[in-house]
């Protein structure tokens, strides 16, 4: 008795050419056009929310990051107005004890350890710096637990060096876009600097924050109302709203 062979089961198209015959080039100036009108519903980014509120020192950005690090920014918003309405310079932070901080920003994930990092880069800043925290890559990043997310984001914000700050937002949009095709947020803000133009790179982050909230999320994104889905290849999208 034969056997008849198996029929040939062609494998699934990867998902980045799942819908790139439909779609137009990928205009990256008329996206941010576009993007910059459907998020002016919602809330800002916190960073660039407590900028607005008068919050424009290196030192008070890079606090404000470190308090919003696996944390909401509806929450974090709250922490950093409480902590700094008692403290918001190098040399107040450093007068208050490790555990007066936590009591300020218990609210935030992971509130005790991130209490005693925030205690140690303002004594740090005193003593190293004379109360200033100098707008330097380098430096952000010698201090324990700062990566280069909340560096560039304190760079572009608070320095207004051109640096790309990309959070799991700005990283899961660009992809999803087909835009960038990376792994990690790091390898992000890697090829985002070798095709975002410069003008955008402080920008990116200030809309796409939003925009992945409440628009492109993680899961089941809203893609009939999105302003890009025209030249979005929904790399991943499985299904949507």
């Amino acid at each position: 008795m034969t056997r008849r062979a198996s029929p040939k089961v062609k494998p699934p198209k990867p998902a980045l050419e799942k819908h790139a015959g439909t779609k137009r080039p990928f205009d990256i100036d008329l996206a941010i056009e576009r993007i910059r009108e459907a998020v002016k519903p919602f809330a800002k980014a916190m960073l660039f929310e407590i900028y607005e509120d008068g919050h424009t020192s290196a030192f008070e950005q890079l606090v404000a990051c470190i308090i919003s690090i696996r944390t909401r920014d509806e929450t974090s918003l709250v922490v950093v107005r409480r902590l700094f309405a008692v403290a918001r310079t190098p040399e107040q932070m450093s007068a208050l004890s490790p555990d007066e901080i936590d009591e300020l920003i218990h609210a935030c994930t992971f509130h005790e350890p991130k209490a005693r990092q925030i205690h140690a880069i303002a004594r740090r800043v005193v003593e190293e710096f004379g109360g200033e925290l100098p707008c330097d890559e380098q430096t952000l990043l010698s201090f324990h637990g700062v990566g280069i997310k909340c560096a560039n984001l304190v760079l572009g914000i608070a320095c207004g060096q051109p640096r790309i700050g990309v959070d799991i937002h700005v990283h899961r949009v660009t992809n999803r876009w087909g835009y960038v095709q990376t792994s990690t947020p790091e390898k992000t803000v890697e090829a985002l600097g070798a095709i975002l133009p410069k003008k955008y790179w402080v920008e990116i982050n200030r809309l796409l924050v939003p925009f992945g909230k409440h628009i492109c999320t993680g899961n089941l994104p809203k893609c009939s109302t999105c302003p890009v889905l025209e030249m979005c290849r929904q790399v991943g999208v499985e299904a949507h709203r």
